[in-house]
């Protein structure tokens, strides 16, 4: 992986600490709130003003894991990439934005130049910059901060009148809309979704709006399924309280023409290649670790297993979708506590039978 130096300093993204009180990770379990120096807006970019900013799974490994997988911190980092706020100052050659509008932040800095991003894949870009990320050294960091300097592509205006806390959920909104494009057509589909964390919940939402016909979802618990139903499930599923609830699906080789896997457990992954019908499609998005798979089912029913990174251009769609309510993330919406409780916050979001969405309101 390249190293974060002259590559960041050509795109003119210096890694600066946000300025204002920032929550800062150190270690697991070590999360402080610390004074971070403001900085000026250079060319081409500008200086935010974050009112709102959701907590994320990924947040939730660093706090509590120190990382996840090979990612590990190597060094004290700022948290998160879920944010919105509004421009304070604009730098030289910035025309489309201004202060005082309001802006949903896109957390991915593709490089525009390498083999990915010249094919049009620039979430598989080889030199991203992703806000509140150890995956390189210097850490990128985050923007849990008051205030936030970044490139100016990166501010996506929002229409007048838009929610800041809605407008907070556009980056794993786009993550489930970038997962539908892998699933193709949703029309009239026999959705099954397993795991109902934020990004499952949030990919019923999107099935729903794509026109699926049918929307099953699972969980280990039933707490968040509450949650789900309220976002446009059929029936929900909590299999630690009856494992078999699933098996009448499995009937005939399959009832499902589209899953989407989000919690990342091998168990759920088996389930959904028993219960998927011949010529379905798996989508994974959960991430865990290496899991076996019934090879002899996947090929036997021509089921297609496709993942998902990240998202592209359907970050704009998000806003715009967000925007005029076609999908309301708000009764995902746990909670909202002020930057100085960012510890109690990051305490319920690890909750998952009392949260599903935390937010920081800074």
């Amino acid at each position: 992986m390249p190293s974060d130096g002259q590559g960041a300093e050509r795109r003119g993204e210096l890694n600066r600490p946000a300025g204002g009180r920032a929550v800062v990770i150190h270690a697991p379990k070590d999360l402080r709130i610390e004074e971070r120096a403001a900085a000026e807006p250079g060319p081409g970019q500008v200086r935010l003003r974050i009112r709102a900013g959701g907590i994320c799974g990924s947040d939730l490994h660093y706090y509590l894991h120190g990382g996840f997988g090979a990612v590990r911190l190597r060094e004290p980092m700022v948290l998160g990439h879920e944010i919105a706020g509004t421009v304070e100052a604009v730098g030289e050659g910035v025309a489309h934005l201004a202060p005082g509008i309001s802006v949903a932040v896109n957390p991915s800095l593709p490089c525009g130049a390498c083999r990915w991003c010249l094919a049009g894949q620039p979430n598989h870009c080889l030199d991203m910059r992703f806000y509140g990320s150890a995956m390189r050294l210097p850490h990128v960091q985050g923007g849990f901060a008051q205030s936030l300097v970044c490139e100016a592509a990166r501010a996506v205006p929002l229409p007048d009148g838009m929610d800041i806390a809605r407008a907070a959920f556009a980056e794993p909104l786009s993550v489930c809309l970038h997962a539908a494009r892998q699933a193709g057509p949703l029309l009239g589909a026999r959705v099954l979704v397993t795991g109902a964390g934020p990004i499952g919940t949030l990919a019923v939402a999107v099935a729903r709006h794509a026109g699926a016909r049918e929307i099953v979802v699972t969980d280990l618990l039933s707490s968040p399924l509450l949650t789900v139903r309220r976002m446009g499930a059929d029936r929900t599923v909590a299999v630690a309280e009856d494992p078999e609830a699933l098996r009448g699906y499995a009937v005939d080789k399959g009832h499902f023409d589209v899953v989407f896997e989000a919690s990342g457990s091998a168990a759920a992954l088996k389930t959904a290649i028993e219960v998927a019908r011949p010529g379905a499609v798996i989508v994974q998005l959960g991430l865990g670790g290496d899991v076996s798979l019934p090879l002899s089912a996947l090929v036997a029913k021509e089921i297609a297993l496709r993942g998902t990174f990240r998202f592209q251009e359907e970050f704009a769609l998000a806003i715009e979708l967000l925007a005029r309510g076609a999908i309301d993330p708000m009764p995902m919406l746990t909670a909202t506590l002020p930057v100085e409780e960012a510890v109690a916050a990051f305490e319920l979001a690890g909750d998952r039978s009392k949260a599903m969405k935390v937010q920081l309101a800074f």
